[in-house]
């Protein structure tokens, strides 16, 4: 009997969080502006440039700064919008003239709890290693808890 080889193996990342806030809002702050630029990005990162169309076949761009002045540029397209439910959308770390380096693609399924609560599963796959998903990890993690204080 064969194991799969280490090498083989293609790291996911899944995240589920709960809010106290309805779907719809939640659903909201990942596709308007207004809300995107409050929350949707590590601690401590700024937001200095963002572009986004937030719809099927549209894309993105932004720069996150990191606390140490240092400018990392992502972008991707996204794939599905459905209102309120569902939002699929590529990853891609870029160099500022917009190359790109390995995509992976995002998933964001919210459901309705009742009472005002969203379950949010997020999922992004695939990586190139378990060391870039792990670090992935932490920065939508930090992102998510970025989002839960804006809902408050």
């Amino acid at each position: 009997m064969n194991a799969p080889n280490k090498a083989e193996t293609r790291p996911e990342l899944t995240i589920k969080r709960i809010f106290n806030a309805p779907k719809e809002l939640v659903f909201d702050c990942w596709t308007q502006e207004k809300h995107m630029k409050e929350w949707l990005f590590p601690k401590d990162f700024t937001v200095p440039s963002s572009q986004t169309d937030v719809r099927t076949g549209g894309s993105y761009r932004s720069c996150l700064r990191a606390p140490d002045g240092t400018d990392h540029w992502v972008g991707g397209t996204y794939r599905e919008v459905t209102p309120h439910d569902r939002i699929v959308f590529t990853h891609a770390w870029q160099d500022e003239a917009g190359n790109a380096e390995h995509e992976t693609v995002v998933t964001i399924a919210l459901k309705d709890l009742g009472e005002g609560r969203t379950q949010l599963t997020f999922h992004q796959a695939f990586f190139l290693s378990e060391a870039s998903r792990d670090g992935h990890a932490e920065g939508w993690k930090e992102t998510l808890d970025n989002l839960e204080r804006y809902l408050a």
